[in-house]
C-alpha cells in the first residue's frame, strides 16, 4: 500500500521541522513538502499532489480557512485537517465550513495525529474531542424549531457535493456520476465519502433518505 502523502502548512518553521521529523518516523506516511502560508500551500499542492494537508489556520498572506476553501474547489481529492492552537467556535466552524475534513489541536498526541492523517486519507472525518463537543452542541441548536434551517447541517454540503448527492439519490453509480459531471471516478468517490460523513449516513441509501428529510433534494 502506498504511503499517505502529507503536506505541512504552518508559518512557524520550527514547528514544521518538528512535525516533519515526527511523521518521518511513522510507517505509511510520507511528508512530501512544507509551506509557510496559505498562498504557498496552494502552489505546493499543485506541484506535489499530496493526499492530506495539515493546515494551520492563522497565517500571513492567506489564512488557513481561505486556503482550505480554495483547495476544496481546485483540488477536491486533497483532504485538509486543520491543525491549530485554537478551538474557539469561530475558528472551528469557519474551518469546517471551508471544507476541512478534520480539526485537531497542536497538543494532540503523535498516535492520534497519525491515526487522523490515515483516516483523512480514507475520507473519514477526524475531530478533537473538544471540537466534537462543539459540533454536537451546534446540532442540538439546529434541531430546535426556532432555529433557521436552510440547510440544517453543521458542515454544509458544497455545490458539487449536492450535485453528487442528487445523482446518488437517483441510484447512479460512481462511474455514472463521474460521466455525468465530467469528473474522475476517484474524485466522485471522495465526494461520496464526504457526503456520507456530513450527513452522518453509513451508506448511500441512508444518505438519500436523510437528504430527503432535510429537503436537500
Amino acid at each position: 500500500m502506498s504511503p499517505v502523502r502529507v503536506l505541512l502548512v504552518d508559518d512557524q518553521a520550527l514547528f514544521r521541522e518538528a512535525l516533519a521529523t515526527l511523521l518521518a518516523t511513522q510507517d505509511g506516511i510520507e511528508v512530501v513538502g512544507e509551506a509557510g502560508d496559505g498562498d504557498e500551500a496552494l502552489r505546493r499542492v499543485a506541484e506535489l499532489g499530496p493526499d492530506v494537508v495539515l493546515m494551520d489556520l492563522r497565517m500571513p498572506v492567506l489564512d488557513g480557512v481561505a486556503a482550505t476553501r480554495r483547495l476544496r474547489v481546485e483540488h477536491p481529492a486533497v483532504q485538509v485537517i486543520a491543525l491549530t492552537t485554537f478551538d474557539d467556535d469561530e475558528d472551528v466552524f469557519a474551518a469546517l465550513r471551508a471544507g476541512a475534513l478534520g480539526y485537531l489541536l497542536k497538543d494532540v498526541s503523535s498516535t492520534r495525529l497519525v491515526e487522523a492523517v490515515q483516516a483523512a486519507a480514507r475520507g473519514e472525518s477526524v475531530l478533537q474531542p473538544s471540537v466534537a463537543a462543539k459540533v454536537v452542541a451546534r446540532f442540538a441548536q439546529l434541531s430546535e424549531p426556532t432555529a433557521p434551517q436552510p440547510q440544517p447541517l453543521v458542515v454544509p454540503l458544497s455545490e458539487r457535493e449536492l450535485e453528487v448527492l442528487r445523482l446518488l439519490a437517483n441510484g447512479q453509480s460512481n462511474r455514472e456520476i463521474a460521466t455525468a459531471l465530467y469528473l474522475a471516478e476517484g474524485t466522485v468517490k471522495n465526494h461520496v465519502t464526504n457526503v456520507l460523513s456530513k450527513l452522518g449516513a453509513r451508506d448511500r441509501t441512508q444518505a438519500a433518505l436523510r437528504a430527503r428529510a432535510l429537503n436537500l433534494l
